[in-house]
Parts: structure tokens; sequence; C-alpha cells
């Protein structure tokens, strides 16, 4: 499976990573950010209107290379001047072509909240996103049992970082809400094969208490989409190949938002 895969290069990764820059001294940079933040990534998905959170992303295992040209501060820049609510950084290299270095960089050019994106299998990924600049980082229950993800919640806590994890099924659900997350968020698209479906999001929040906050990830592509998920009381989309691949991508953005021509 492809998530296994990820996970294995991930490991592989990290080790690197550690040798490079010790936990130690990654650990006495996170921490030396502060913990005080007011969750701001989270403070945005609260708000009473949808969230829309943006991806810088230059490829991904199902697509392959979606940006050629791929300028990611201009791209986080027209982000933020397009009114997103947060921004979702991709930082891993071999599936997405990401890098930890696109986070730090943006982090310092924009001021809306920024997610880490990447497959999180060890808490120095945790003070590397904090160190970095990141508001949030993803957890993907498929990766993580309960006992890890409760684990590694509550290290984001004690840093000042939000917690996204992600399920994608019933059981991940339970997983997620056992765990004590805050945030949910459901991928349209299936992890291990890699199908899309749009409607997942909706029916899986009915299961989510409405005190979690919600949000819808992948295949997001229509302002028809937007209100399907308005509708099922979903708090934030993360939206990626849509806005990617639109050569405006502030008209794109706000046709989602529906307010293009005039619009609402």
């Amino acid at each position: 499976m492809i998530l296994d895969e990820i996970a294995a290069k991930t490991r592989i990764r990290v080790e690197a990573a550690k040798k490079a820059a010790p936990p130690a001294e990654v650990r006495r940079l996170a921490e030396s950010r502060g913990a005080d933040t007011g969750f701001p990534f989270e403070r945005e998905l609260a708000r009473d209107t949808m969230t829309f959170i943006c991806e810088v992303k230059k490829a991904s295992p199902s697509r392959g290379v979606i940006a050629e040209e791929f300028d990611y501060l201009s791209i986080a820049e027209e982000y933020e001047a397009a009114g997103a609510g947060a921004i979702s950084v991709l930082t891993e290299p071999d599936y997405f072509l990401g890098s930890l270095r696109y986070l730090e960089e943006i982090a310092q050019e924009v001021k809306i909240p920024l997610l880490r994106k990447d497959f999180t299998i060890d808490d120095y990924m945790i003070y590397e996103a904090k160190a970095a600049g990141a508001s949030a980082v993803l957890l993907i229950c498929a990766l993580l049992g309960q006992e890890r993800l409760a684990e590694y919640i509550g290290l984001c806590d004690a840093l000042g970082l939000s917690a996204l994890v992600e399920a994608h099924d019933e059981a991940e659900i339970d997983m997620a809400v056992g765990a004590g997350a805050r945030i949910i968020g459901v991928n349209n698209r299936n992890l291990k094969d890699f199908t899309v479906d749009i409607r997942n999001g909706v029916r899986l929040r009915s299961l989510v208490p409405p005190d979690i906050l919600f949000i819808a990830e992948s295949g997001i592509r229509t302002r028809e989409d937007i209100q399907e998920l308005e509708r099922g009381r979903v708090n934030g989309v993360l939206i990626g190949e849509t806005l990617m691949r639109s050569p405006d991508k502030r008209a794109m953005l706000e046709q989602l938002k529906g307010v293009a021509h005039g619009k609402d």
C-alpha cells in the first residue's frame, strides 16, 4: 500500500534528519518559540463561515507533478491575499516533492496559520514543525494507534500547536475522538487506493460530536461541493489540486466561496 511505502521512507528521512539536527537541539528551538499561541488554526476554524485551507503542493502520488513552475512563496502570498483562512504546506519530499524549507520560508512571509502536511510518525517531526513556524500539524489515524495519537495531541498542546487528526472511516473517527482530538479531518481520498468520494466527509460528520471542529479534505472542486459540505456542518475545507492547477488562484478561491461576480 502506498501509505506504508510513504511511512517507511519517512522513517528513513527522520533518522537522517536527527543526525543532521539532534532531537535535543530541535526540541530547544521549538520550545523557544513559546506555547502561548492562542491556537490560531483552531480559532480560524471556529468562525461562523467556512474556512478555506489552501494547499501549497508541487506533486502527489495520484497525480504526479501538479505544478511545474513552483514559486511556493508567491503561491502562499496569493492565497493570503485572496482571503485563505490558513495554508497547508506539503513537506514530504519523495512523493509530494515537498520540503520543510518551504514551510520555514512561507512562515516568514505570511501571517495566517500554517499547517505542516506530512506523514507524522515520530515526535521529532512535531518539534520540527513548531521550530519551522507551523501553527498545526497533521496526525493520520491510519499511521498511528489511539495511544500514540493521544500522546502526540498532548505534545502539540504543550507546544501551542493544533493537531489536525485525519480519519477515513467510522473506526478511525472513534479512534480520533477517543484520543481527544479537537479537530478531525476526513480525507475524501482513500489513502490505501487513492479513490475519491466527496460525500465521505458529509457522511462521517454525523459521527463526530458537534463541539469537535471538522475539516473535509481532498477532491473538492466546485462551489456545489462546498455548498454540500456547508449543509453537512463542515467547519473547513482543505483544497490543494483545484487551486494549484488554477492560473488565477484568487479567482478560483472566490468562485469556491461563491463571491465571484458579486454573488453572496
